[in-house]
């Protein structure tokens, strides 16, 4: 199965439930909570009240855009909703000059050694995303850095989830399946939702994923976290760093 990255129809969704929904999904990638409707009015300044924000939620709802976990009387993005607010909504942020001139510094250093340009385009990725990094090449090459990373999201405070992600990254054939066999590789970038996967325990988690060229082979550089990744800040920094080993390897 390929990623890929579908545009979802707004057509059945008015301005104002857009911008409902975009500031549910950023409320709850900053917090990892259930969002409220008193919440979205007291810190958005949506310009109606708490009880047309709780229909229009109810709505989002409806339409499968939002969900409502257990009894709480908040909501959180369903997957749907993540891949309308990356397609649609989301503004990539670039990185400083300052931050791509270091990355490329670090990359460069080491191009003349795979292995080690791969450890350090993994380790420079994870730092900077705050997530786990992985690498993999069809010849079954596989990097992988920033395991403690994870474990600053609650998504991750579940034992049987992180369990199931760390035992992944040593088996090649599994990280094969979830990066390479998945990729469409005439996007620069995917994402892929855990609940797609359909493996146990691995709902909570989100991949974003981009590919390289060397003269000899091709590969694959991700991010694995929580669903709720900061996309903005991931998506962008995914493809610099496919972007650099390509460069670098030519």
């Amino acid at each position: 199965m390929n990623i890929r990255v579908k545009t979802v129809s707004t057509e059945q969704l008015t301005p104002r439930q857009v911008q409902i929904l975009k500031d549910v999904v950023e409320e709850y990638i900053k917090t990892a909570l259930p969002v409220g409707s008193d919440n979205l009015d007291r810190k958005y300044n949506l310009g109606v009240s708490p009880a047309t924000i709780r229909n229009e939620m109810n709505e989002l709802t409806r339409l499968d855009y939002l969900r409502q976990p257990h009894t709480s009387a908040g909501r959180v993005p369903t997957p749907r909703a993540i891949r309308f607010y990356v397609d649609q909504l989301m503004q990539e942020k670039q990185l400083s000059v300052t931050d791509e001139v270091a990355a490329k510094q670090r990359v460069f250093e080491v191009k003349d050694d795979f292995d080690r340009l791969m450890q350090e385009t993994t380790r420079a990725l994870a730092q900077l995303t705050k997530s786990l990094a992985v690498a993999v090449t069809e010849d079954d090459g596989l990097w992988h850095s920033g395991y403690a990373n994870i474990l600053s999201n609650p998504e991750f405070y579940n034992i049987d989830v992180t369990f199931n992600v760390l035992s992944i990254l040593e088996q090649v054939p599994k990280v094969r399946e979830l990066l390479l066999e998945r990729m469409n590789w005439d996007e620069p970038v995917g994402i892929v939702f855990g609940e797609q996967v359909g493996w146990a325990n691995f709902e909570p988690v989100g991949i974003v994923v981009g590919h390289f060229a060397t003269p000899s082979l091709r590969g694959c550089i991700g991010v694995i976290g929580p669903v709720r990744l900061n996309y903005s800040v991931v998506v962008p920094l995914v493809k610099y760093f496919n972007s650099l080993v390509s460069e670098a390897t030519k």
